[in-house]
Formats: structure tokens, sequence, C-alpha cells
């Protein structure tokens, strides 16, 4: 049953994997080899899915997601202690005031790229569909809106961006 169920599943997981893979900056068959992993863990536990095609989009999602977290916690180590300077306090402060300024900017603009670019920021790494349910809007729609989004708080920052620059 097992050998049926992976050559069912093998060209299925080949595309879901290469399509989530570019997104989460891994390899695709990497992530391949993971949810394979998982499928076996789960027969061993649970025994096959109800819905295997279904469990096994999920599954790839899932380690996607992981795989996205994970990447953006992992630093390389310093092999220097002097590599690893605690900002200064005017760095600190200067950081701080950036990030107001771009939360500010991001609360200015127009209609729902508010709403749309803090879920497609959330920590809590929602998916497209996920994003187009709580915004009530087409999943297809979410990255002409966002580029369009984008483009205006470009726009907004600008102007705050380039004086400093002609200092700088």
């Amino acid at each position: 049953m097992t050998h049926d169920l992976v050559t069912a599943l093998r060209p299925l997981l080949t595309a879901e994997a290469s399509a989530e893979a570019h997104a989460s900056g891994c390899d695709p068959r990497d992530l391949e080899q993971t949810v394979w992993l998982r499928l076996l863990e789960r027969l061993a536990t649970h025994g096959p899915p109800r819905a295997p095609e279904d469990w096994l989009r999920r599954a790839v999602r899932a380690e996607a997601r992981r795989t996205r977290r994970t990447s953006r916690r992992e630093r390389p180590c310093a092999t220097d202690p002097a590599d690893r300077a605690t900002p200064t306090p005017e760095q600190r402060v200067l950081t701080t005031a950036r990030h107001r300024a771009l939360r500010e900017a991001v609360a200015r603009l127009p209609g729902r790229c508010p709403r749309l670019l803090q879920a497609l920021l959330s920590p809590e790494d929602l998916t497209y569909p996920e994003i187009a349910g709580e915004l009530g809007i087409s999943q297809g729609s979410i990255g002409p809106e966002r580029a369009r989004c984008l483009g205006c708080l470009r726009r907004l920052l600008t102007p705050e961006v380039a004086p400093r620059e002609a200092r700088g």
C-alpha cells in the first residue's frame, strides 16, 4: 500500500514542492524529501491520511512555512567576537525612527493596502488563500494589489528618504 501511495502522490508532490520552494528559498528536492519523511512518520503513527492529496498539499505548505521561519532566524555565526558588535544607542534610535516612519507610511496608504501589507508581513506567515479569505478578495488579486500598494508606499517614502540621501 505504501508503494501505491508513493507512486500516486509523486507527481503532485513534485509540482507542489516546486511551486512552494521558490517562495520559501529552499531547494524543491529538499522540500519533497522532508514531506516524504513526514508521510512515513504519519503512516507509522496514524496510518494513511483519509484524503492523501489534501494532506500532501497542507504538509508541503507547512514545511515551506517552517523553512521560511527558520531561515529568517538563522544567521551565520561570527568567528570574531568583535564582529558581533551591539548596536550603539544612536543606531537603535535611528532604526526605531525608520520603523516608525514605515509603520506611519503604511497606515497612510489608500484602501485596503494597510491591511494587505500587514497580512503579508504577519508573523503568522499567512498563505495567499488565508489572506484572501481574511480580506474578502480573490487570491489572484493579491499579487497585483500588493504591487500597487508597494508602489504607493515607495512614492510616500521617497520624500522622506531623498533629503537624507542628499545630505549623506
